[in-house]
């Protein structure tokens, strides 16, 4: 099993300093990657996500990127149909190349329809968006020239250049356990990531995952919130995670103030040490 830690991007402890210290510290303790989140814009007073002060994932990761040699670098998720694909095409490409190939893309369709409104994106199209966005950031990634017939996003792309293409693919594990995203997952996308799913819950989702795509570079992970209290209880659930069939797990400690989220990530490291590859 692989296990990731979050980065404090988020909160009143997110700030270029806390994701410079928790990035070089995720890369020393051998974590396998380092994950950002995504929220543009959120209602005030929504009950989630509890604060609006929200580093951008992809900046965040590029800056995470410049103090790191090893460590891969995810979203979890990045909301794909909230936003155009090709600024978000060449904005990964980017991001994967200056990290020489450590970038993993987790991709949702989002849930707040406020947010969707906010931006002027259809909030009941976002499935179609969705697939047609996967679509046609892997054609400019892939081809020169290309052309591409979108018929859901406003883009008129014929024989057109991107560079640079990014110089290892750039892997698209979807987020969410809803019937739509885990058909996404099996149809087109090179893994699976779930949120806040207990070992039990994952369970047979995974074994139909497995099922349906029994690849092993297909990868099915699950994003855990961890509340920092008990760090056997951690070590056990980890373990049980891998029992189910859980291949990659990103912890997220729930400690607001700095200091004590590095040193909750101290503890998940030494709870995932039997773990960590």
């Amino acid at each position: 099993m692989r296990v990731g830690i979050h980065l404090p991007h988020i909160g009143r402890k997110a700030g270029p300093e806390a994701i410079r210290r928790a990035a070089i510290q995720a890369e020393e303790l051998g974590f396998a990657d380092a994950w950002s989140s995504e929220h543009i814009i959120i209602p005030r007073g929504a009950p989630y996500p509890p604060s609006a002060n929200f580093y951008d994932p992809v900046l965040t990761l590029t800056w995470a990127a410049a103090f790191t040699k090893r460590v891969g670098l995810g979203t979890s998720v990045l909301v794909l149909p909230m936003r155009h694909p090709l600024p978000l095409a060449k904005e990964l490409a980017t991001l994967q190349n200056l990290s020489e190939g450590r970038l993993i893309l987790g991709a949702g369709v989002g849930w707040l329809e406020a947010e969707f409104a906010a931006l002027g994106v259809p909030f009941r199209e976002r499935g179609r968006r969705m697939d047609e966005g996967m679509a046609m950031m892997r054609a400019v990634w892939q081809e020169d020239p290309v052309t591409f017939p979108a018929r859901h996003i406003p883009a008129v792309i014929e024989d057109m250049r991107m560079l640079p293409k990014p110089v290892k693919p750039i892997p698209i594990w979807i987020g969410g356990s809803s019937e739509a995203a885990l058909a996404r997952a099996v149809r087109i996308a090179d893994g699976w990531h779930g949120s806040r799913l207990s070992p039990d819950q994952a369970a047979p989702i995974v074994r139909r995952l497995r099922e349906q795509r029994p690849q092993s570079q297909f990868v099915i992970s699950v994003r855990y919130g961890w509340d920092g209290k008990n760090e056997d209880a951690l070590r056990t659930r980890l373990a049980t995670y891998r029992k189910a069939g859980v291949e990659h797990i990103l912890v997220e400690p729930a400690e607001r103030e700095l200091e004590d989220w590095l040193h909750a990530v101290e503890r998940v490291a030494r709870a995932a040490e039997p773990l960590i590859s």
